[in-house]
């Protein structure tokens, strides 16, 4: 698979033109996935109804939230029966797991591999202090040979195909998450690597360079992923022609909005006000069998906002929604949302 990967590689970036369309399927280890538009981990958000809201919409593979190795190595209860629930209905899924000891990855990645996954991904790009502090995420940029160490430990835990996703580098400029990629495929045996073309100092902020995800897709023999503010259709579309890569990532542009998928797969159009509120309930309808309603209530306030905006509520009726302390006052807003704002 590894040659001829290359030699398909070479071809399509010989002409834009060549390039496979999105909707072509290709494979990650021995995983095949039915698309090249992918769900990236969002972290605090990526739960099983998620992953399966941008499946149903014909996203190709989704992956979970962020988790953490050491808390699924202590066997934590939340950790195990939320963050690692996979519902029947999933289509390709990935489990991201974050951390910066090699041992405890090992057995992390054993656990994990128990939920049903098709793969892990393991997070080396996430910039956040309280993650790079305790020398994980975008910290092992900085540590290629504790990062080449981790990912090892990870596919000899799992007996899973393993991905990682790294920033372009720490600091604006410099190239640590290209020569840590080409090792992590070369000496870890990685199946595939994502790539976010910013370096994890400037976070969201800035261009993102899609000429350094081409030269890392050139250079290695498995796929190669983008990711990084894709926010609407045609920057995905820009984003996948300029990188060259085989696949691509959407992250915010994913938050509420997951008809982005079905407008790159199947070419559909921006949904009108009922589909926006019938699917706001069906959101409502998953989070309580995964939350239970009182803490569903509380969960989805950070997913109100999205769905709200389109449906052009602002203001009074838009702070309506933050205010709801139970999931029927929020189905009660949306059955009364042509009544005055003052009523």
């Amino acid at each position: 698979m590894g040659a001829q990967h290359v030699s398909s590689r070479h071809a399509a970036c010989s002409s834009l033109m060549s390039q496979p369309p999105l909707t072509t399927p290709f494979r990650i280890g021995t995983v095949d996935v039915p698309n090249r538009v992918l769900l990236a981990p969002l972290a605090g958000i990526g739960n099983w109804f998620v992953r399966l809201q941008a499946q149903r919409y014909g996203a190709g593979m989704a992956v979970s939230e962020m988790v953490s190795s050491f808390a699924l190595a202590h066997r934590n209860r939340r950790t195990l029966e939320e963050m690692l629930r996979i519902h029947p209905d999933e289509g390709v899924v990935s489990v991201q797991l974050f951390g910066c000891d090699a041992e405890v990855m090992r057995t992390a990645a054993a656990i994990a591999a128990e939920a049903g996954p098709d793969m892990l991904d393991l997070n080396m790009g996430c910039p956040v202090p309280k993650v790079v502090k305790t020398g994980a995420g975008a910290a092992l940029l900085r540590d290629p040979d504790r990062a080449v160490a981790i990912a090892r430990a990870a596919i000899e835990g799992s007996g899973l195909p393993v991905t990682v996703k790294v920033r372009s580098g720490f600091e604006p400029g410099d190239r640590s998450g290209l020569d840590l990629a080409r090792r992590l495929v070369g000496e870890a045996g990685v199946s595939a690597v994502t790539m976010h073309p910013r370096s994890a100092r400037v976070g969201h902020r800035g261009e993102a360079d899609y000429a350094v995800v081409r030269e890392l897709a050139e250079s290695v023999p498995v796929p190669v992923i983008v990711s990084g503010g894709l926010r609407t259709a045609e920057r995905v579309r820009h984003a996948y022609r300029e990188s060259g890569a085989d696949a691509v990532m959407v992250a915010r542009g994913a938050l509420g909005n997951p008809w982005i998928f079905a407008e790159l797969t199947r070419g559909g159009g921006e949904p009108d006000a009922g589909e926006i509120e019938a699917e706001l309930c069906w959101i409502l309808e998953r989070a309580e069998e995964h939350w239970g309603a009182t803490r569903a209530a509380r969960n989805l306030r950070k997913f109100y906002p999205w769905y709200v905006e389109r449906l052009g509520f602002d203001g009074p009726r838009a702070d309506r929604f933050q205010r709801t302390e139970s999931l029927d006052q929020v189905r009660d807003l949306l059955r009364r949302a042509g009544e005055p704002a003052s009523l």
